[in-house]
């Protein structure tokens, strides 16, 4: 049962990355593949950031400094996921349309 609520959340991330890399200027995203790839990325660094620097950078806090968290995780993926590429602008922009939709349809893995 756990398994299943992982893999349709990593599916609905990996949906949500490649709209945002279709809408976004700055942000391309090459394939379903290469966005489910860069959710479980995203996943992995986001866990190992709060791990770290705890919960309060965490993007459900909905602060200034978990939108800036989010945008750093979103680019420093590019450097992991081939076919990923993402500008300074366009992973913060792509953190504020994650966000957006992430209080509609949560996608955090946890």
């Amino acid at each position: 049962m756990e398994w299943t609520r992982i893999i349709i959340r990593l599916i609905v991330s990996a949906l949500v990355l490649m709209g945002v890399g279709f809408l976004l200027p700055g942000f391309t995203l090459l394939g379903f593949t290469n966005a489910l790839i860069a959710a479980i990325v995203i996943a992995i660094l986001g866990y190992i950031i709060e791990s770290f620097l705890g919960e309060q950078l965490s993007p459900q806090n909905r602060g200034l400094v978990g939108f800036i968290s989010s945008a750093v995780v979103i680019y420093l993926a590019q450097f992991v996921v081939t076919g990923m590429g993402v500008t300074l602008l366009g992973a913060l922009l792509a953190a504020l349309i994650i966000g957006v939709v992430d209080a509609f349809v949560p996608t955090q893995l946890r």
